[in-house]
């Protein structure tokens, strides 16, 4: 009875053990910048990539931006529209001040960056950052709004569209 006992006990000492170096294989979460955006469902976290570009920002003596949903849906817009068409252009259906005003901003200011073939925020950002328009278009110093978006098209040849809209409302 003793050895039943105490085999029990080893038994279950190992099970719960086990499960301790399983949880210690699984790996950590991956940052939302390091997401891949290069599968059907990816979604995009808007205030991480709020977040990053107001971090560059700040660095370099410029305020924050802050996500605004009628940004969201014109960048969302324009991203679907580059991956439905496999085309790379600022105004495949024309230019940006007519297709915000399209949706409802009123923009004293928008200036857009738009790429293809990145597959993650992480990514796309850099290349922004690495590319002298997008990067003077992160640092506008009048812009205080965000909408950003990446479009999945796995039948393209760059599989992943992206627009970053950055605006200030028109105050009057």
């Amino acid at each position: 009875m003793l050895r039943a006992t105490l085999a029990v006990t080893i038994l279950a000492g190992i099970f719960v053990l086990g499960g301790c170096a399983a949880d210690r294989d699984v790996p950590p979460e991956q940052p939302a910048f390091y997401l891949s955006m290069a599968h059907g469902g990816a979604k995009l976290d808007a205030a991480v990539a709020a977040s990053m570009i107001s971090g560059y920002r700040k660095n370099n003596g410029l305020g924050a931006v802050e996500v605004d949903p009628v940004l969201m849906q014109a960048a969302e817009a324009q991203s679907q529209v580059m991956a439905s068409r496999n085309k790379l252009d600022h105004n495949v259906t024309g230019p940006l001040g007519k297709r915000i005003k399209a949706v409802g901003y009123d923009a004293k200011v928008a200036v857009e960056n738009v790429s293809a073939g990145y597959h993650t925020l992480a990514e796309a950002f850099s290349g922004w950052r690495d590319s002298p328009p997008h990067k003077a278009n992160m640092l506008n110093g009048g812009v205080t709004k965000l909408g950003i978006a990446a479009s999945y098209a796995p039948n393209t040849k760059y599989k992943v569209f992206w627009t970053l809209i950055l605006a200030a409302p028109d105050s009057k």
